[in-house]
């Protein structure tokens, strides 16, 4: 589907935090130390969400606004989370502009209202250093007045370092694929043009997702989707195919990014689950087949059978 433009004129806190990255990549980190973990716990109240705009983000991860009507989908987090979240990184001693996404865990404890201002926290949970890379651990919770902390998402991410050490590198691991014994649910097709849709929908218009020469310049032969997309059309492909279109069922999900995903001229999207155990959770791929490169891995969880399961032992 066409994402209106009218919806960047909705972006402006998350453009800002992206601003505000690319002059750390030109002035440098502002601290040359860890900062003590965990951080500070910021907090803020944004507006509701626009209508519109959560009604053409879940066509666009292909899902039905019918089901959703009345509340907001916990993908969508990443719109009104990142300039907090970019906020709680203000002192890490790396350029914010090298950070890459490698996933997230989401936690639903209630739906989200629709039409009520969303009140944020968010902290630095936790950095791991090693000689060729930082990892990095954010909270953010998401509640509203009548539904507090209805929402926990834990985004994980990685900052490539210059080690400045040669010599040997270990043998490569191998590379991430589809298991087989994973059902396929369905196909999604995105197009050159996704990475620019999704920015329009979330406000991440970091370039690597939409202009090629900048893509190139980062590494990677075109731009790649947004991780967060990925996880959009994954929740919506399990919520239409494995739970009749019930959006209540969603009850969180545990995911890392394997490998980026390069939209070339357009890609096809294979969405894959396991059978459900006596929690609800469910293994979930996302990839291009059955024995071929996987670029999402992970579990995905039904808070329906969750809760009977916890009624059942309690």
């Amino acid at each position: 589907m066409a994402v209106s433009n009218l919806h960047i004129f909705r972006q402006g806190p998350v453009i800002q935090g992206l601003l505000r990255a690319g002059w750390s990549a030109i002035s440098g980190p502002s601290s040359p130390a860890v900062p003590p973990l965990p951080g500070p716990e910021l907090h803020v109240t944004v507006p509701p969400r626009n209508a519109a705009l959560v009604h053409d983000f879940i066509q666009w991860a292909g899902g039905d606004a019918r089901g959703w009507s009345g509340q907001v989908p916990p993908t969508l987090f990443p719109q009104w989370g990142f300039p907090l979240l970019g906020r709680t990184l203000s002192d890490i001693p790396y350029p914010l502009a090298r950070v890459l996404n490698q996933g997230c865990r989401i936690a639903v404890q209630h739906a989200i209202p629709a039409g009520e201002a969303l009140q944020l926290r968010a902290q630095l949970v936790a950095i791991e250093e090693t000689e060729t890379k930082a990892r990095i651990h954010q909270q953010l919770i998401t509640g509203t007045v009548s539904v507090p902390d209805a929402l926990i998402c834990d985004v994980y991410s990685v900052v490539p370092l210059d080690s400045g050490k040669g010599g040997p590198k270990g043998p490569r691991r191998p590379k991430p694929t589809v298991d087989w014994s994973l059902r396929e649910l369905g196909r999604r097709h995105v197009g050159p043009s996704a990475g620019l849709d999704f920015a329009r929908l979330t406000g991440d218009f970091n370039p690597v997702h939409w202009v090629g020469p900048y893509a190139r310049m980062a590494g990677f032969r075109t731009p790649i989707l947004h991780g967060f997309a990925t996880i959009s059309i994954a929740v919506e492909t399990v919520t239409r195919s494995v739970w009749s279109g019930d959006v209540s069922r969603f009850g969180g999900l545990d995911v890392r990014l394997t490998r980026p995903l390069l939209l070339g001229r357009g890609v096809d999207l294979g969405v894959f689950v396991g059978e459900a155990g006596p929690d609800g959770t469910r293994t979930l791929a996302v990839g291009a087949g059955h024995g071929g490169p996987a670029w999402m891995l992970g579990t995905i969880r039904d808070r329906s059978l969750a809760d009977s399961e916890g009624a059942t032992h309690g």
